[in-house]
């Protein structure tokens, strides 16, 4: 059977061929000590980040944990952030979701964003990626595709006979390039045969990024303007930051098919500039945006077992979140500093299940995956101008999003299955969702109300079939949508390249992603193709505007250097592309794996009327960031006493095919963003869980590179080592 088959049906004996294969069925869901698995999205393009691959490769965050990944691109707008590109898309497209709960909220903002790396990678299993539209299981945003992250768990000892049983852990990281030092205390602890907890607390330090030095923009030869570099020519201005994390989670098995789960984490950076702001391009060098505060909270309750044959493996879950943002723009020219906060509580609720095989036929078995859902935001925020010379703060009339506002989102899905002759899977399913946002007028500030509903369907469609043990091949046909958000209706707020304005009448994107693939499993290796084709309408993309069109009571809007609106295009944006991982055991204790994935898009470009409100499209153009040709190299030699010792490469052409956008923002290069040959070497020994040491010798041939639409470069050569010892 091929992987991507082992991967849907080993799991468990989902396809039992007679009653004495049902009975074995029926004993395998008992779920002691473990979840049943109900997958988030079956015969897609998807892989695993392992918790070996993350010890191994020591990431600096949760982003930086993608980089080997097939059709993933990491951007870093600051040290302290990180956002994927999932197929040439991020941020309000692609869902990220912690233990199937959601992180995207209405305030994501347009293109890169920081909020995956308010996960700690210290508190993370493994992260799963699935490429592709996942709008059937997600729902909104989920045009390019889902991250889901799965924390640790703690461990059950099935034959412990004491009633509490402890295993505390010390963690402790120190790396070079960025003066980064921290560490994780954990303790797990087993009470009775029933019961288990981890908990944790973690902390860091992390300094200026000291890279290879800068790089030059294709087009003149000269230094771009993000970022800014200290006198040594290699530190990068615009970095650093403090990081505290606290994480808990408690697990019960009521039965040996239920068990309950509650959690909570928190997440506090501190003191985070945001690199291309810090400072501007041609401002004074004491000019600065950061965030003085990035938090996040969550804590949750799960419910997982088996209800029946409709719910064979199920998951319940209820989740209360707040993202919180304090930032400041200090202006010492001026003698002015601009603040605001912003504040969003997410409550959500989430279900989904996994039924029994039917025998619809002797020669065909059918299978039920079914769920819903529902998030609800509440936000406030507020911002205000401290005019040092006059000693006096004047409150804005409104913070970067309006207070009071509120968005609702949720649905009920359902994706059948059916298997012919153990060689033939066809897929569909479908979604009905309901989205509602309610944002209050402000006259003073010149803002419109936003009072709106949706209720898009999708579907998709999809074919697997086993060719012989060896290959799969499959094709799917999903569609995608995603409704404006509160930040694409209502924020007033500093981009990259300018101050963006509201637009209140924004219509919901609309996608299709078409794709074929095929898989190989072999006793020594394993492989995947995948190419793809995806459409979107009404996609919603950043124009520029006059200065008269500047709302009132918004400074800093005038003094920007360029003013921007979000508008649907009249016309079809495309994205086509492939990737393709192997992995390749050479011996028992040496393999290695390599990644290649290219995108090209485009879609038609902005032109405003003469009533400077209709939109219609002119020429086709480059779409924004799209990220260039790229791929990974990995060589890795494990022994059987925990030793291991490897060697990765990290490669990209050039990307010089740049949107308007692109062009006019600082953080790509004039001409585009130079390609980049990174090598990387590790080192370690694991003896198991518990105990260990780790050591990346990073950039050993210190290039200077940057990732395409990062402000900043990548990491010169420097090493990171991290020590764990625990019982």
């Amino acid at each position: 059977m091929s992987a991507s088959c082992c991967l849907v049906f080993c799991a468990s004996p989902l396809y039992a061929q007679d009653d004495e294969d049902a009975q074995q069925e029926s004993d395998d869901t008992i779920i002691t000590y473990g979840k049943p698995d109900v997958p988030n999205k079956t015969g897609a393009a998807s892989s695993q980040v392992t918790e070996q691959e993350l010890s191994e490769r020591l990431p600096r965050s949760a982003p930086d944990a993608l980089r080997y990944e097939p059709g993933v691109f990491v951007q870093q707008t600051a040290h302290s952030q990180g956002s994927a590109f999932i197929r040439g898309r991020t941020g309000q497209q692609t869902i990220l979701a912690f233990d199937d709960v959601r992180i995207n909220n209405s305030l994501f903002r347009q293109g890169p964003n920081q909020y995956f790396f308010t996960i700690d990678a210290r508190t993370i299993q493994s992260i799963d990626i699935t490429r592709g539209s996942a709008s059937t299981r997600y729902g909104t945003d989920a045009i390019a595709g889902a991250i889901n992250a799965t924390p640790l768990s703690p461990t059950f000892d099935p034959e412990q006979t004491q009633f509490l049983r402890l295993s505390p852990k010390l963690m402790y990281r120190l790396g070079t390039a960025d003066d980064e030092h921290g560490g994780r205390l954990q303790l797990g602890a087993q009470l009775g045969k029933r019961v288990a907890i981890l908990s944790g607390i973690g902390s860091r330090t992390v300094g200026q990024l000291e890279s290879g030095g800068p790089i030059y923009n294709p087009d003149d030869g000269e230094l771009p303007q993000v970022p800014r570099f200290a006198d040594d020519d290699r530190t990068q201005l615009g970095t650093g930051f403090e990081e505290l994390t606290a994480d808990a989670r408690l697990i019960a098995q009521l039965s040996p098919k239920l068990q309950a789960t509650l959690a909570a984490y928190t997440y506090r950076q501190f003191d985070a500039p945001r690199t291309d702001q810090c400072p501007p391009a041609y401002a004074p060098f004491d000019e600065c945006f950061q965030y003085d505060e990035q938090f996040r909270n969550l804590i949750y309750a799960s419910l997982d077992g088996s209800w029946g044959s409709l719910a064979h493996a199920s998951r319940f879950i209820v989740s209360s979140q707040t993202q919180h943002e304090k930032r400041t723009y200090n202006k010492p020219g001026a003698q002015a500093v601009n603040r605001g906060e912003d504040n969003v509580t997410t409550t959500g609720i989430l279900w989904k299940a996994q039924s029994k095989p039917f025998r619809a036929h002797p020669n065909a078995r059918l299978l039920l995956r079914h769920g819903f859902d529902f998030y609800r935001d509440a936000v406030t925020s507020t911002a205000e101008t401290e005019l040092q010379n006059l000693n006096k703060t004047y409150p804005a009339t409104r913070g970067q999003y309006l207070s009071g506002s509120s968005y609702a989102w949720g649905g009920i899905w359902a994706e059948p299955e059916v298997l012919f002759f153990q060689k033939l899977i066809l897929r569909a399913g479908g979604r009905l969702s309901h989205i509602a946002v309610n944002a209050p007028e402000d006259q003073e500030s010149g803002t419109l109300g936003v009072r709106n509903t949706w209720n898009p369907i999708v579907g998709n469609i999809g074919v697997e079939y086993w060719a012989s043990q060896w290959l799969t091949l499959l094709a799917n046909v999903d569609q995608g949508f995603r409704a404006p958000n509160l930040d694409d209706l209502t924020s007033r707020q500093r981009t990259g390249p300018g101050f963006q304005i509201e637009n209140a009448n924004l219509k919901p994107e609309r996608g299709v992603t078409y794709e074929v693939g095929a898989t190989f499993n072999m006793p020594r290796y394993e492989a995947s193709v995948w190419a793809f084709y995806s459409t979107l309408e009404n996609a919603m993309m950043r124009t520029t505007r006059d200065i008269d069109a500047c709302p009132p009571n918004t400074p800093a809007c005038r003094t920007t250097w360029s003013r921007l609106q979000l508008v649907n295009l009249d016309g079809t944006a495309e994205i086509y592309g492939a990737e393709a991982s192997v992995k390749l055991n050479i011996t028992d204790q040496l393999s290695s794996a390599a990644t290649v994935s290219y995108a090209f898009g485009e879609g038609p470009t902005p032109v405003v009327q003469a009533d400077d409100n209709n939109f219609f499209s002119g020429d086709r153009v480059p779409l924004s960031r799209i990220p260039p040709l790229n791929g990974t190299l990995d060589l890795v030699w494990r022994s059987s006493r925990g030793f291991y010792l490897g060697s990765s490469a990290r490669w990209a052409k050039i990307q010089d095919r740049l949107a308007i956008s692109d062009i006019s923002d600082e953080r790509i290069p004039l001409g585009g963003t130079p390609g980049f040959f990174v090598l990387d070497a590790r080192s370690g020994w694991r003896l198991d869980a518990q105990k260990g040491i780790h050591l990346l010798f990073e950039n050993m041939l210190d290039q200077a590179y940057r990732y395409h639409g990062s402000s900043t470069n990548g990491p010169g050569r420097s090493l990171t080592l991290q020590a764990e010892i625990g019982w």
